[in-house]
């Protein structure tokens, strides 16, 4: 049976969802797909040619806000897109690491150069802007990493630490609010420390 990189790419992103990253193999993929190993290589010379091609559709499929809409305020598109960035990856299960230390497609260069327009046009430099966009997309892949590292799980998971902390108690109330803050809202903080930041620079003339 013939097979084309679409089909390829479908079926390695099913199986990423039931296997994760790490068991994902060609030989699976060739194995689910009714071809031989070999078949694949015409179309993806190793993996990570094909997670390269998996991570351009996880973000075709998820990453919705891309772009500025029109009238849209700088602080609110750097959200919108890092929010839209985020459900992107964690729809995936090892979503993160299949992004992780891949660069940006060619053909998505307009587009990367229409969001930096869009920032400088806020009044920051075009080097400033490329540090935000890195930093705020790095932020965001590493949130997600730590959402679907897999941790050890069990009865009592993290009772030593909650424990010990209490002989802290500025680190107590801290990772009290931790653990019962969802990781959404715990994103959400963070991305608004990056964004002031970015502000305060930008008032200051330091952008």
């Amino acid at each position: 049976m013939k097979v084309d990189r679409r089909r390829i790419v479908e079926t390695a992103l099913d199986l990423l969802n039931e296997k994760g990253v790490d068991g994902l193999t060609t030989r699976l993929i060739a194995t689910r797909l009714g071809v031989q190993q070999p078949a694949l290589y015409w179309h993806f010379k190793n993996k990570r040619a094909l997670l390269d091609a998996m991570n351009v559709e996880i973000l075709a499929r998820g990453h919705t806000h891309r772009t500025p809409q029109a009238g849209e305020d700088w602080r609110v598109f750097l959200r919108e897109n890092a929010r839209s960035f985020r459900r992107a990856l964690i729809a995936y299960r090892d979503g993160a690491r299949v992004h992780a230390g891949t660069e940006a497609d060619p053909q998505d260069l307009a587009q990367v150069e229409t969001q930096l327009a869009f920032v400088v046009a806020a009044g920051f430099s075009p080097v400033r802007a490329m540090e935000l966009l890195i930093a705020i997309s790095h932020y965001t892949v590493g949130c997600v990493l730590e959402e679907q590292a897999d941790a050890p799980e069990g009865p009592g998971r993290g009772g030593r630490l909650d424990e010990a902390a209490r002989a802290y108690p500025l680190l107590s109330q801290a990772l009290t609010h931790y653990r019962t803050t969802d990781q959404a809202r715990l994103f959400e903080a963070g991305l608004d420390l990056l964004l002031d930041g970015a502000a305060a620079r930008l008032r200051a003339g330091l952008a």
